[in-house]
């Protein structure tokens, strides 16, 4: 009796053990405020009519709101397995945000995840927020954040290149992507790369609607350094459109940020085409920013965005920005942003994110809001 009793009492032991290496988290966000701004459209049509002022409820003027789960298991050697789900919600209405079919909402739309980490780096499965968005980010002095920014003036790239934005699957790079696999080395030096492949699973097509990007970076010092390379086949598809494995989506990034005592500058180029249509979709964006971080609780930062098309000189668009951001606690952050945005010709660029601005026209947008974490 005694002897089973040490047996049962071992048996707890170990299984506390192994549920103590692993651990589940609930996280989220939720970043709300108001918005107001000179000019709205319906979408993003290069001939939609402006339907005059606005003034609303906007989510997400840092970046979306968004709730997810996420796990590791230490399974030993300095290895790990891990999990992440995670999706974009509209906190103004409880609605899930797109997936990447037309119209269509996804409860996970930015992340569902599994993979392996360990000295090597790591790699993960599934639906992921792509290399190239975090490289773009990082040398951008506004953050990529969702007024005015890199990626806005990204975002205006892809509506230039004829994304509707009723669905994440843009022409031009990629935000997210699907059924992707993803693999992120260790630094070296402050340098490190990532790689992604994500096979289409066109039945009779290799390539059909597969993805592949390779970012390169470096940190130190206070210099950050990326360098991007996406290409796409299939990518922006119409209704009817069936996958043959064309190579229709080809971008590039270069971008430097500097921090040195509180001020922080950005600089970059990009270059956005369609390789099977060129002479259609061939774009030029620049930028700079500007920054300083008074407290390590407030910083304010400003960023001008330049897009223009190659093939048509009347078509380009002219974004700046500027926003003060502040920190109440760990968890609390309230901030303000005014921006203005210059398109010409068939130029939609907005200002913010989910907020299409009259197209060949001057637009000026205002947001305050607060943002906490969970």
């Amino acid at each position: 009796m005694k002897l089973k009793g040490i047996a049962v009492a071992a048996v707890a032991a170990i299984g506390t053990s192994a549920y103590a290496q692993s651990s589940v988290t609930l996280y989220g966000v939720i970043d709300s405020g108001l918005l107001y701004q000179s000019t709205s459209a319906a979408s993003f049509s290069p001939a939609a009519k402006n339907l005059g002022k606005v003034y609303r409820y906007k989510d997400g003027g840092i970046y979306s709101s968004f709730w997810g789960m996420k796990g590791t298991e230490d399974i030993g050697g300095g290895y790990h397995v891990n999990f992440k789900l995670q999706g974009v919600f509209d906190s103004g209405t409880g609605k899930f945000g797109l997936s990447d079919t037309a119209g269509v909402a996804a409860q996970f739309n930015q992340v569902a995840t599994v993979g392996l980490s360990g000295p090597f780096g790591s790699v993960n499965m599934g639906r992921q927020i792509v290399p190239m968005a975090y490289a773009m980010a990082e040398t951008d002095v506004r953050a990529g954040q969702y007024f005015g920014s890199i990626l806005t003036a990204w975002l205006g790239m892809n509506t230039a290149a004829g994304w509707p934005g009723t669905s994440t699957n843009g022409p031009i790079g990629a935000l997210y992507d699907s059924n992707a696999i993803v693999y992120q080395s260790p630094s070296f030096g402050g340098v490190s790369g990532a790689l992604e492949y994500a096979p289409g699973g066109v039945a009779g097509s290799f390539q059909g609607g597969t993805r592949e990007s390779a970012v390169l970076k470096y940190s130190n010092y206070g210099l950050k350094l990326s360098a991007v390379y996406y290409n796409g086949h299939d990518t922006n598809p119409g209704p009817t459109t069936v996958p043959t494995g064309l190579d229709n989506n080809r971008f590039w990034y270069l971008g430097a940020l500097y921090t040195i005592k509180g001020f922080s500058v950005s600089a970059s180029y990009s270059n956005g085409k369609n390789p099977a249509h060129s002479n259609l979709v061939d774009l030029d964006l620049y930028s700079v920013g500007l920054g300083y971080r008074f407290t390590p609780a407030f910083q304010i930062t400003s960023g001008l965005y330049y897009l223009k098309d190659k093939n048509n000189s009347a078509n380009k668009s002219t974004e700046i920005a500027a926003g003060a951001e502040y920190s109440l606690s760990k968890a609390t952050l309230v901030y303000a942003q005014v921006g203005y945005v210059k398109n010409k010709g068939d130029a939609t660029t907005t200002i913010s994110y989910g907020a299409p601005a009259a197209p060949g026209m001057g637009t000026t947008a205002v947001n305050i809001g607060v943002r906490h974490s969970f």
